[in-house]
């Protein structure tokens, strides 16, 4: 009688742990948008292995680069990422809260799209049109 409660109270916690982490996974505390230049991706983990990344967020030439480190679960994202190193780009994200070890990632960050910008920005609200691949292998 007491070993079939003991296995009764072992799946309760394992169904409750497994809740919270589908929660944890699921749910997102916050998402936004970041620009910038991704400046280092890298496939990283001993057993879990996820996309870890930071992006220059450069507010105004020749000033100091904020980074913003970011993870990346995806391996599609990722090579669209690694496609998109050195041009300037739109990151978006997902922020994910309480998850329970490193093994989702080293960030709370995790981008789940790319987009590449086709301008180039010169200075604070001023963009200048990138020229098309045509015209730049000319």
């Amino acid at each position: 009688m007491i070993l079939k409660r003991l296995i009764l109270v072992l799946i309760a916690l394992a169904a409750l742990a497994a809740l919270y982490l589908w929660a944890a996974l699921h749910w997102t505390y916050s998402s936004g948008e970041r620009a910038g230049w991704v400046q280092k991706l890298s496939d990283k983990g001993w057993v879990c292995k996820t996309w870890e990344g930071e992006l220059a967020l450069v507010s105004l030439p020749g000033s100091t680069p904020e980074k913003f480190f970011f993870t990346v679960r995806d391996d599609a994202v990722a090579a669209q990422i690694a496609q998109a190193m050195g041009k300037r780009v739109s990151l978006h994200y997902e922020q994910k809260l309480g998850l329970p070890t490193s093994c989702f990632g080293e960030t709370s960050y995790f981008v789940t799209r790319v987009k590449v910008s086709d301008e180039i920005p010169l200075a604070a609200g001023v963009m200048v049109p990138s020229p098309p691949a045509s015209a730049a292998s000319r």
